[in-house]
């Protein structure tokens, strides 16, 4: 997986590109922590994210909770194949997803 990352002040963005499973979650869960302090806007594009694995949920639910405590998490260009998963695992209810 490849991770693209660009601040703007206390805004974050991330790139995911390839696919967030058991072997990638790491890495995601690692940038996530070095990153996010002092970020009141995360912000999780997807657009070239192939595939998301319980362990991505994992993490983009620890986040979520992160963030509901200093500011806020959006999900940006999810395929079908995530949003499937998304809505089959009721993430979409949790998560902010444009």
């Amino acid at each position: 997986m490849i991770i693209t990352k660009t601040t703007d002040g206390t805004s974050l963005t991330l790139v995911l590109e390839g696919r967030l499973d058991t072997m990638t979650a790491p890495q995601l869960e690692s940038e996530l922590r070095d990153s996010i302090e002092g970020i009141d806007k995360l912000f999780l594009d997807f657009a070239s994210l192939e595939y998301i694995s319980s362990a991505g949920l994992r993490i983009l639910l620890s986040t979520q909770k992160i963030m509901n405590k200093q500011g806020s998490m959006v999900i940006r260009n999810a395929n079908e194949g995530v949003m499937d998963i998304f809505d089959i695992t009721g993430f979409a209810d949790i998560l902010t997803i444009e």
